[in-house]
């Protein structure tokens, strides 16, 4: 690798190290999947420029962590953390949401999902057969 080209990469490597102010683990516990919205609050003044592309992409529609990471190009860890100040300052906010809700058939899956469910499965372990309750056996008392 050339001069230049390991200069590149140290300074990539120091200026994400500055993003972040030298914090290597966020405040939060967020998961690749986690979903973000753009929320009511705004971002303090000494916030990273990157702070506000996030939120640019989370008022577009909501973004998972892994994709504002890859948009962003920048470590999935550092995103995480910068995720946290906006989180702290409710500029961005995990929408709760019924998992069921777009099935209309009050709360649970479908009978067709968990048919097919069971289905995949007995395809993939076909020795695999519950006996339920017959295959328990539990100790007499006394």
């Amino acid at each position: 690798m050339s001069t230049l080209g390991r200069a590149a990469e140290q300074s990539a490597f120091v200026r994400t190290y500055t993003v972040v102010r030298g914090r290597t683990k966020p405040r939060h516990l967020l998961g690749l999947e986690t979903v973000l919205e753009a929320g009511q609050g705004r971002p303090g003044p000494a916030q990273a420029e990157e702070c506000e592309e996030i939120l640019a992409l989370c008022r577009e529609r909501r973004r998972s962590v892994v994709e504002l990471a890859g948009r962003l190009g920048r470590p999935v860890t550092a995103v995480k953390i910068l995720v946290s100040d906006l989180l702290d300052a409710n500029a961005l906010a995990v929408p709760l949401t019924d998992p069921y809700a777009g099935t209309g058939q009050g709360s649970g899956p479908s009978t067709q999902l968990l048919e097919a469910l069971s289905a995949g499965l007995k395809r993939k372990w076909p020795d695999a057969v519950a006996k339920w309750p017959d295959a328990v056996t539990y100790p007499e008392a006394g």
